[in-house]
């Protein structure tokens, strides 16, 4: 076992890895599939030492994993119940020969009858693979069903059965495991959409095979780590001052929304920038400076007012709290039309679905209901294949697009996505999109690139929301996030 990896593919370039890895470097299919089963075999019984299994297997070679699995519970003197929704003696190659190892080592094999029988057991699906391109029916519809109707644990093979291993989308029901223990190449699809949600915690074995299977094989996406970090974040020198770090302009709070410029001033300050202004309505400049007394806040009727500010500002950070209303539609039209970059986030995104335009010197940071406006389409359509949606809106509007969510993805049009696979549930909270903004526009005013401050923010953010969130996740604001971002901005 080791960490997940930072190269991520579709089901088709794990498919060549396991190709080349048998047919180039000469390591036969059946080795990598006991390698396979005992890698989850370890993983489960070191979790649950003591429960019997209930093996579910399906078709292909993810059930021959399976039948891998039960032998090595047999032989270790686990008791295990193996439940057949495919004949054994119908399956080929690796997997019949893993189905005849379990019988000869005298398992047995019941046909699926429709429930789980027995007493609480790990359940282990073992149903079907990566290659799932259509919503699951019969009796795999009703397989998935029982087993997430289970009392036990569920550990699932490679893939939980149902979820989509490019997109993360589930097809028409998905198995929800506790754990699952991926092979040989990560899919994209484990780590974003409704991935996390049914993987539980994710482990990856690459069964051995070797780095050069790898070359010349298409990534479908990056994983972001503090490696990023480090290279846009390096160590300031001893004679440093805040004119080096950059100066972050926000402009928002409207109407009654003065928090989120707030929140997206001090991110900007916790990330590094060395100078940060807010631009709002003038009656909350008193409520904001004195929050936080290390904000400039500058009041300002229309548009016009901004232009002092803008001459002195490095990035500005657009939309958190800006509304809809007349002011914030002309003081958005002065910073979109200054030339400045810009991160644009919240109403701002809205303003843009409104009155599209292109520019190649910003980041758009939508949640996938804004970038379903930004796209004419509805919500659903962007979840069920968030690399597709991403990827249209950097080459729609230009830049960098950031579609936010569990497994966030960074796109730069014609570039490889990243995708951040930190993060947790409890980020579901008002607020965390503005620190998120914040945070990024910070990241730019300090390393000047936009495409590697959305990488790098994007993760500071996360790390800081897992960080902040510990065992506690329900509850957390915000705002807790302050002191974990100033720390993940301090790489070691």
């Amino acid at each position: 076992m080791s960490g997940l990896p930072i190269s991520l593919y579709a089901a088709a370039g794990v498919r060549e890895l396991d190709r080349r890895t048998i047919e180039e470097f000469g390591v036969p299919g059946y080795r990598l599939m006991c390698r396979a089963g005992t890698a989850t075999f370890g993983a489960l019984a070191r979790r649950w030492p003591e429960l019997p299994l209930s093996v579910v297997c399906g078709a292909g070679n993810n059930a021959g994993d399976g039948y891998v699995i039960a032998r090595l519970a047999r032989e270790a003197g686990r008791p295990v119940a193996v439940f057949a929704l495919v004949d054994p003696a119908r399956l080929g190659g690796d997997a019949l020969k893993a189905a005849r190892g379990y019988a000869d080592a005298g398992g047995e094999v019941s046909p699926w009858t429709g429930a789980l029988e027995g007493a609480e057991s790990i359940i282990v699906d073992a149903l079907l693979g990566t290659g799932l391109d259509r919503d699951l029916g019969g009796r795999f519809a009703e397989a998935v069903a029982a087993i997430n109707a289970a009392p036990g644990p569920v550990v699932a093979v490679d893939i939980p059965s149902g979820l989509h291993a490019d997109t993360g989308k589930v097809m028409g029901n998905g198995v929800t495991a506790d754990l699952t223990v991926t092979f040989v190449g990560m899919k994209t699809g484990l780590l974003t959409g409704r991935g996390p949600a049914l993987c539980g915690e994710l482990l990856f074995d690459d069964l051995g095979a070797p780095d050069q299977a790898s070359e010349g094989v298409p990534l479908k996406a990056r994983r972001i780590s503090s490696a990023e970090i480090r290279c846009c974040l390096p160590p300031r020198p001893a004679d440093a001052h805040k004119g080096l770090s950059g100066h972050v302009l926000v402009v928002g709070g409207g109407p009654g929304m003065p928090g989120a410029a707030r929140l997206a001033g001090e991110a900007a300050l916790r990330a590094g920038a060395g100078l940060v202004s807010v631009a709002t309505l003038p009656e909350h400049v008193a409520a904001i400076a004195a929050g936080r007394p290390e904000l400039m806040c500058a009041g300002v009727r229309d548009g016009a007012a901004l232009a002092p500010l803008l001459e002195r500002a490095s990035v500005i950070a657009l939309g958190p709290g800006l509304g809809q209303s007349e002011w914030s539609r002309d003081v958005a039209a002065a910073v979109l039309d200054s030339g400045l970059p810009i991160v644009l986030d919240a109403d701002g995104l809205n303003i843009l679905a409104a009155a599209r335009r292109r520019r190649e010197h910003w980041v758009l940071t939508p949640h996938p209901g804004e970038a379903a406006r930004l796209l004419d389409l509805d919500t659903a359509a962007v979840q069920a294949d968030r690399f597709a949606a991403v990827a249209r809106l950097a080459n729609t509007y230009g830049g960098t697009a950031v579609l936010k969510g569990a497994g966030t993805l960074v796109q730069t049009d014609g570039e490889t996505p990243w995708l951040c696979a930190a993060g947790n549930p409890g980020m579901a909270v008002a607020g965390m999109g503005d620190v998120l903004t914040g945070t990024i526009a910070g990241v730019a005013a300090q390393c000047g690139d936009l495409g590697q401050a959305a990488c790098c923010g994007v993760w500071i953010h996360a790390r800081a929301g897992d960080i902040a969130a510990g065992a506690y996740p329900r509850g957390m604001l915000a705002s807790d996030l302050f002191e974990s971002i100033r720390q993940q901005a301090n790489p070691a």
